[in-house]
């Protein structure tokens, strides 16, 4: 019995999509690669680790720990300049406790003060662990990329699964707005929303910079899942299953999101992934360009907007974190987006 119930779920629909997504080798890489990445974004949101990344725990512009530190900074340190000490004692009772006060106020001072000369990843220009801000700039930065992919593919699935269903006046509508929304480039209807959010009369209403972020994707990504679902839906409105689910009294709600959406739901996720890796790309463009997160915070783009400067002073490090850990991501993200695709294709079904 347990044999006949294995062999119908491998042969059930998405049974056949994980077994030939395991059967691929890089793309199990490649999931094990992002799943690490959104652990370590989980871990930053719930504070475990980057939380102090605004911290001034190393010395600026701190080198790595396998450069080493530098010799400036040794020098500076190993350097002691003798302070002649006057006795006053005759002149005032409380001289000899001057001393001793002295010593505890910079023992305290010391310990407070205390800057490393190296950090694992360097620092920046007042000390940051360099380290820190990466961890705390993959959190916004796939957290933006993550959550305007989500809210892009239900605009999109919405509006064209309502738009093939019904057809008619409610389809010219959706495609007027669809060709409204691409007449104008992509990247001029980005950059201009995100003005008018940054210092417009709207900046008051979007004061957050991640929020800002995440409805400008919204409100421009949609374009491209609308046009593949609406196609989908426009194929799907006149087969057999789902005009038997018209006889049997089946309500437009439940045909178009409980019987059609299952059948063109690769296409949804499929479209779903690519987004997340555009999106960052986008929230590190728009950062980079000071249109994106406020500057209390840290994303990759921030990390690449303060170290085109420090490049021309031979200071790498802060860039070299930043792009690493982006195009890990980002190819891990790549390589699992084409796995999935393949998994989904409904000609290898």
């Amino acid at each position: 019995m347990s044999a006949v119930l294995s062999n119908r779920h491998s042969n059930s629909l998405w049974g056949q999509v994980v077994e030939r997504f395991r059967s691929d080798k890089t793309g199990m890489a490649a999931l094990f690669v992002v799943g690490l990445f959104f652990a370590l974004v989980v871990s930053a949101q719930l504070g475990w680790v980057g939380s102090d990344w605004q911290a001034e725990v190393g010395q600026p512009f701190a080198p790595p720990h396998f450069v080493g530190a530098k010799a400036d900074v040794k020098a500076a340190q190993e350097e002691q300049v003798p302070v002649r000490q006057l006795d006053i004692s005759d002149m005032d009772p409380l001289a000899p406790y001057y001393g001793q006060w002295q010593q505890k106020a910079a023992g305290m001072a010391v310990t407070q003060q205390i800057k490393q000369d190296t950090l694992p990843w360097g620092g920046d220009r007042i000390g940051r662990d360099v380290l820190q801000k990466a961890v705390k700039g993959a959190q916004i930065s796939i957290l933006v990329g993550l959550t305007a992919a989500l809210m892009t593919t239900l605009i999109g699935t919405a509006l064209g699964a309502v738009g093939g269903y019904f057809g008619g006046a409610v389809d010219d509508a959706l495609e007027w707005l669809y060709n409204v929304f691409n007449a104008i480039p992509y990247v001029l209807l980005i950059f201009a929303l995100a003005a008018v959010f940054k210092s417009g009369p709207l900046a008051k209403v979007f004061s957050n910079g991640i929020l800002n972020v995440v409805v400008i994707l919204s409100l421009v990504g949609w374009t491209g899942i609308y046009r593949l679902v609406r196609a989908e839906y426009m194929k799907h409105r006149s087969r057999d299953y789902v005009r038997a689910a018209e006889a049997i009294g089946a309500s437009h709600f439940s045909r178009l999101f409980v019987h059609i959406l299952p059948n063109v739901s690769h296409v949804v996720l499929v479209q779903l992934s690519l987004h997340v890796v555009g999106f960052i790309k986008a929230e590190v463009i728009l950062s980079f360009l000071g249109l994106g997160v406020s500057i209390d915070m840290v994303s990759w783009g921030t990390m690449l907007s303060e170290s085109q400067t420090e490049l021309i002073l031979g200071i790498w490090w802060q860039f070299l974190a930043a792009t690493c850990m982006m195009a890990v991501f980002v190819t891990a993200f790549a390589l699992f987006t084409d796995a999935l695709r393949d998994a989904l294709d409904p000609k290898i079904r």
